[in-house]
């Protein structure tokens, strides 16, 4: 039924007999009512709290009144790029503009601006300069400090002052947008709404808040790579969120504040997330333009839990998810699969049971309960530390009770693996149990490189530990005989990665008659710690020089390195 998606349009206001809403979100994606959508997450968090909720998505930027469809909120407007970064979604890797976005209608792409977080902000200003903006998102989340922007290559100031917005919420925002909701509702000014955890301010001084770190100002780190390089290096050790500081940084006369990142949510607080009354479907409205591309990706999809411990110098998950593996219970996802296979488009296969990385659901660790995380020493690399436990025997038990459930199929693991957690000794029923009835075919795990000075810069692990790997896979796959293999993902033209090392590798896959298909040529996308080496040339932990291949002509020999034409095979 209609009347079950958030509202719209003042059509649906009538329906529900609505005069104003709460709350608006803007977003740069299509309205799609699913859990793995962060409008669509956030949107039904707050309904199930009481207030009035209601989508613009994919606003025509250039027509000012379509920000004004839904009227004057209560509240505040909550305004994010969407799902990806809308430069990333804009552009490729090397700055050519794509043709298709599998979160619009039909797949084309068009219908969100470049930085649409600052044009979608700038709009609303417009039209209603009284009424607070809340950021979120992950462009939001991982251009809330100053940082290296490729796309301009320059660093560029917080994305909350180029918007001109009141807040900005990072990482997971269900605490803080429901916390800035009650706290406006009970009649607090937006500028005094301060100390929320998981969220950036601006403020003129920096003398109400104890235990403050300075980070070197924009004006410093625009200009001084090293003094880049200091700052990305304390925002990147107060992540944790029971011993973080709150930070500062100076622009001009003012101050943006970043306070500590919020708690992680309890398993209990997650099962109530992910149990809220979704659709699971885009809005009827996309009907006739085709849909959307991305959603059949999560369609017949279950997440199982958030935040990775691998910390991938690439990845933006550190700084968004964190690294903190919250997972929901097992009743929750049984409960959530056993409706998914009622559904009338369901055709018998869950696509994933996973998250970031499948084989870290219920993992955990003791010193998590603690302090979060140490600060000194790696979950994964150079190994996996001793205190982490992974929750094999409830993976399992939770795949054969899905399984079991009338109606499914076959539940395959579409999220991914980490395979460095399969060479142990521990694993080894665990992996053979997923290769015999979770690979459609296919096994996907991510290598990136061979070359183990790469690999150490990218925080993966060694090559011996990608060859035991496929040892132990092909010993399973003749025992359980059946036609299974691996697909590997590689990254080109990362820092550290000269002709030399891309010529390995191509060497390496030759003599292994491999023809990698899952290329990515590497992107500085905001925040991550790849991007900064990228910037400064320097690993930020380390001071030592890394080099880095920036122009386009030798990113293409990279690539063509690993992919060469197919007469070789």
């Amino acid at each position: 039924m209609k009347d079950k998606f958030l509202p719209t349009s003042k059509e649906d206001l009538k329906e529900r007999g609505w005069k104003e809403l709460d709350i608006i979100l803007v977003s740069g994606d299509a309205y799609v009512d699913h859990p793995t959508y962060g409008t669509a997450l956030i949107g039904r968090f707050l309904e199930s709290k009481g207030f009035k909720v209601g989508v613009i998505a994919q606003p025509d930027w250039k027509n000012k009144e379509d920000f004004a469809r839904l009227g004057k909120p209560r509240l505040f407007f909550g305004v994010t790029a969407g799902n990806i970064d809308s430069m990333i979604a804009n552009y490729t890797a090397n700055k050519k503009i794509r043709h298709n976005d599998d979160y619009s209608p039909g797949g084309k792409a068009g219908f969100r601006p470049d930085r649409a977080t600052v044009v979608y902000t700038n709009r609303l200003r417009e039209l209603f300069g009284d009424v607070p903006v809340i950021l979120g998102g992950i462009e939001a989340s991982l251009r809330r400090v100053a940082h290296y922007d490729y796309w301009d290559n320059k660093v560029r100031r917080s994305i909350l002052l180029d918007s001109k917005a009141d807040i900005l919420v990072y990482g997971m925002g269900e605490r803080q947008v429901w916390e800035i909701a009650e706290r406006l509702k009970q009649g607090e000014k937006v500028k005094d709404l301060d100390n929320i955890r998981g969220t950036v301010v601006i403020r003129k001084n920096i003398d109400f808040i104890k235990e403050c770190i300075l980070l070197p100002s924009f004006e410093e780190v625009k200009e001084n790579k090293e003094k880049f390089s200091e700052a990305f290096n304390i925002c990147y050790q107060q992540m944790n969120p029971l011993t973080a500081k709150p930070l500062a940084q100076k622009y001009d006369q003012r101050f943006l504040i970043q306070f500590p990142p919020a708690l992680p949510l309890s398993t209990k607080e997650l099962d109530e997330l992910y149990s809220l009354p979704f659709i699971h479907n885009w809005h009827y409205s996309y009907n006739k333009s085709g849909g959307i591309p991305g959603f059949e990706i999560v369609r017949c999809s279950i997440t199982a839990h958030r935040g990775c411990c691998g910390e991938c110098s690439f990845c933006s998950i550190y700084f968004h998810q964190g690294r903190i593996v919250q997972s929901r219970s097992m009743e929750s996802i049984l409960k959530e699969a056993a409706l998914l296979s009622k559904k009338s488009d369901f055709k018998g296969t869950i696509s994933d049971i996973g998250g970031p990385t499948a084989n870290l659901y219920q993992a955990q660790c003791s010193l998590w309960q603690k302090n979060n995380f140490c600060s000194e020493q790696k979950c994964l690399i150079p190994q996996k530390c001793k205190n982490l436990k992974l929750g094999y025997k409830e993976c399992l038990e939770l795949y054969r009770k899905a399984r079991a459930i009338p109606g499914i199929k076959h539940i395959f693991l579409g999220s991914g693996i980490r395979y460095d957690l399969l060479v142990e000794d521990e694993a080894l029923d665990y992996f053979e149990e997923i290769c015999r009835f979770h690979v459609s075919g296919q096994m996907k795990v991510a290598p990136e490189h061979i070359d183990d000075n790469v690999l150490k810069i990218m925080n993966k692990p060694p090559l011996s530990v990608y060859e035991k790997f496929t040892g132990i896979f092909n010993q399973i796959k003749k025992k359980i005989e059946k036609d299974i293999f691996v697909v590997n993902y590689f990254i080109t033209s990362h820092p550290g990665t000269s002709l030399k090392e891309a010529e390995e590798l191509r060497e390496y896959l030759l003599e292994k008659h491999i023809r990698p298909e899952q290329i990515q040529d590497f992107t500085p996308s905001p925040s991550t710690l790849s991007t900064c080496i990228y910037w400064t040339e320097k690993h930020p932990f380390t001071g030592e020089k890394v080099y880095v291949p920036k122009t386009f002509a030798e990113r293409k020999q990279q690539r063509d390195f690993i992919q060469p034409p197919k007469k070789y095979f």
